[in-house]
């Protein structure tokens, strides 16, 4: 179907990122000559899309899902669907009936190299990428011809309040003005209500949250002594839930904890990095100063509250992790980096095969030249430079990826046959 010319492509876009990027991208396929259609799930989806006209809602119970979407595809002659993830049931559903009938399948996801960029790749994402499929000398034969500069490491997220404030204002949406939508079912356990309420929380206390992340990590800088980093995720992260060996955070605190009070040197310290978008719906803090102190290692261990990575990675000693995408930076600091699911960086030439005791011991580095080469591979193939939340991040993103939506080639594809168009590159600002 991606042979076709724009103006006979037919895109049906499902859940994208809080805000009114779909909105945007739907509004520059129009202008290219495609057709655009929106299927809404809840007022929080109404909210963002204000072309009325191609709005389709789907307020049945989630069961007669299948054969509403196989009938929209159909009725509509859709060609391409786009959609914000791959793991939620709708869109796990919607995929398997998009790849029977031949369509082609446009994921976003966020960026594998944050915060500066933003992923977009074509059947699956993640564990589901075609990148988990690809050996790092094939991408070093792919670059062969290549000539982009590379950018250095992002420090920071560059929209996170407006990513906080646009999911605010989705759960508002879907707690108060949710009632056409009675049989709509999110795909999280937690209650949207409850989400709500941790969003706004988190909002009024980024002040307070703030200081004490900016005291915990001058704490740790300051402290002379050597430590690791554990790279915490939301614990409904789809990466987490789908593509890992654990079914909770608490158990890769435990294994982790226990790992290092065995393995670590007795003056080495371990520091728990919480995930940006952290809610508080764990009791992470204590939860960690209990494994601590039950291992005996409750003064070597410490929590650091969201906030940059980059200001505790630059003296880290090594980093481990479940399958954080926030493990790109550990690998472009050439840190030695333990990992347990399955990531598209999870590569025998820079991912330790250590057991942890082994690894908190001595931990083996990575080849930095093999992570450079594959780093470069994905900056000239998914990683697209913008954002979903900022207003400057979607005009970035927009100026590139609707072209790459409608190429006939997906980004691995273009760049394997030199159809690749030029990547814009991106100024980055401290």
């Amino acid at each position: 179907m991606s042979q076709l010319p724009p103006e006979k492509r037919r895109f049906l876009f499902l859940q994208g990122p809080h805000g009114p990027f779909f909105h945007r991208l739907g509004k520059m396929m129009r202008l290219a000559g495609a057709e655009v259609w929106r299927v809404g799930f809840n007022q929080g989806d109404r909210a963002f899309w204000r072309h009325a006209e191609s709005y389709i809602p789907f307020q049945e119970p989630q069961s007669a899902w299948p054969s509403f979407f196989q009938d929209l595809l159909t009725s509509k002659g859709i060609t391409d669907i786009a959609l914000y993830g791959d793991t939620r049931p709708i869109h796990a559903q919607a995929i398997e009936i998009a790849n029977k009938n031949g369509i082609t399948i446009h994921i976003f996801e966020e960026g594998y190299l944050r915060p500066y960029w933003v992923t977009y790749e074509r059947g699956g994402a993640n564990g589901h990428s075609a990148l988990m499929k690809m050996e790092v000398a094939d991408m070093q034969e792919i670059l062969a011809h290549s000539v982009l500069d590379i950018p250095e490491a992002p420090a920071h997220w560059g929209d996170m309040r407006q990513h906080v404030l646009y999911g605010a204002l989705y759960h508002w949406f879907v707690m108060f003005r949710n009632g056409p939508y009675s049989n709509f079912r999110a795909h999280r356990a937690l209650p949207v209500s409850r989400e709500f309420q941790l969003y706004i929380k988190r909002l009024l206390l980024m002040p307070l949250h703030w200081g004490e992340r900016v005291l915990a990590t001058t704490r740790i800088k300051w402290s002379g002594f050597p430590y690791h980093v554990a790279l915490l995720q939301l614990e409904h992260d789809s990466s987490f839930q789908m593509h890992s060996p654990f079914e909770s955070m608490s158990d890769f605190l435990k294994v982790a904890i226990e790992g290092f009070a065995k393995g670590a040197p007795q003056h080495h310290h371990l520091v728990f990095k919480a995930h940006p978008l952290e809610n508080g719906q764990l009791p992470l803090r204590n939860s960690i100063h209990a494994l601590a102190k039950e291992n005996g290692v409750e003064n070597r261990v410490h929590y650091v509250r969201g906030g940059k990575l980059a200001q505790l990675l630059d003296n880290a000693r090594s980093a481990v992790t479940v399958n954080s995408t926030s493990a790109q930076q550990v690998l472009w600091r050439g840190l030695p980096l333990k990992t347990f699911g399955v990531a598209v960086f999870d590569k025998p030439e820079f991912v330790s095969t250590q057991p942890l005791t082994e690894f908190f011991s001595a931990p083996t580095r990575p080849d930095n030249g093999a992570y450079r080469d594959y780093r470069h591979f994905l900056l000239e193939t998914s990683q697209v430079a913008g954002g979903f939340y900022s207003a400057r991040g979607r005009r970035q993103l927009l100026r590139q990826v609707v072209d790459m939506m409608l190429s006939p080639l997906d980004p691995y594809e273009a760049l394997k046959t030199g159809k690749a168009a030029p990547r814009q590159q991106l100024r980055l600002v401290k």
